[in-house]
């Protein structure tokens, strides 16, 4: 992901809708009496079970297949472990596209987007998604020499992906009546080092070049083309003590959504990890979501009180599972578990 520094508003919008309704009319002397329907057996609904040590097992895990660079032995070996965990977690469905996209710098990179989907049937469908890949160089290294070597990734595309796999694992037994799709998508850290003689503030679609493949290629089921009702993206939700601010483009253009999570995480405890304020701008895969219609809200650490932007791990080698805090994980997952049952 890239951070764009410049901004120029910020409109945040609350809706609230209420609805009354009556029981009953008087005519006369005619008192006519509605009775109230009868209510029908809804299924029960489970708030989701996550388990923080589960998902923090689930980013050593992902370590220990090495850098998840596009193009790499380790990557592919990765990339095969997702798609049958998605299986194992009870996915009805498992989709790997799989495609090619050309870097920044001419590279041809072969890349694969992975979906599990749950409740195919259904509708309303609600898509989680983070990037699997991991940076393939350093650059935000203080000693130059270091910037060409690519960073382990554990909070930047490990922590995400770790977060959806634990959710997943509950979507089965949930009893939710809307469809639930997790997507993980490939090359979005491919994009052009800041070190880069290239490099300016007009390299955003340098990232996120598996979502832009995604979307260009989206597949089809029961005849038609794929489109959620809307979407939670997951980026860098594993740092210590990390803060979640209303990102910038969530805010101005899916502020329901935004609403809707945000309010998730008070309920669920969380309020002092969501802060109701505005964050920075961020060039992610949310972004290419929101310009193809889909309301779409990144949780991504954006205002760290340290850099005031991003966690100070990211794109160093210092992004490794040192880097990870099992709490944050644990308000990450609770809340977007309660934003599931709450729909």
């Amino acid at each position: 992901m890239n951070l764009i520094v410049k901004i120029k508003s910020i409109a945040i919008m609350a809706i609230i809708a209420c609805a009354f309704c009556g029981c009953g009319s008087r005519s006369g002397n005619v008192v006519v009496v509605v009775p109230p329907a009868a209510e029908t057996a809804q299924p029960t609904v489970k708030t989701l079970p996550f388990d923080a040590d589960s998902a923090y097992r689930l980013i050593e895990r992902q370590l220990d297949f090495g850098y998840r660079v596009p193009g790499t032995p380790s990557h592919d070996r990765c990339g095969d472990w997702l798609a049958a965990e998605l299986a194992s977690r009870g996915a009805d469905t498992v989709l790997v596209q799989r495609g090619e996209v050309t870097a920044w710098n001419g590279d041809r990179l072969p890349i694969a987007n992975i979906m599990g989907r749950w409740n195919p049937d259904a509708e309303k469908r609600v898509l989680l998604l983070a990037h699997w890949d991991s940076r393939p160089w350093a650059d935000r290294e203080s000693d130059a020499a270091k910037r060409d070597k690519p960073i382990p990734g554990a909070n930047d595309g490990g922590s995400g992906v770790a977060v959806l796999l634990e959710l997943a694992r509950g979507l089965s037994d949930s009893g939710l009546d809307k469809g639930v799709d997790i997507l993980f998508v490939d090359a979005e850290d491919y994009g052009t080092p800041e070190h880069a003689s290239v490099w300016s503030e007009d390299s955003e679609d340098t990232w996120c070049l598996g979502t832009q493949y995604w979307l260009k290629n989206l597949p089809e089921f029961n005849g038609r083309v794929y489109k959620p009702d809307y979407a939670i993206l997951l980026d860098m939700v594993g740092g210590y003590d990390a803060k979640f601010h209303r990102e910038y483009f969530s805010g101005r253009l899916a502020p329901k959504i935004v609403d809707k999570v945000w309010s998730a995480a008070a309920q669920a405890g969380h309020g002092n990890r969501f802060v109701n304020d505005a964050g920075s701008p961020v060039t992610d895969d949310h972004v290419y979501l929101l310009k193809a219609g889909i309301p779409a809200v990144n949780i991504i650490e954006c205002a760290n009180s340290e850099t005031g932007t991003f966690n100070p791990t990211w794109h160093t080698h210092a992004d490794g599972i040192g880097a990870i805090d099992r709490e944050t994980l644990k308000a990450v997952g609770e809340t977007v578990a309660r934003v599931l049952s709450q729909d």
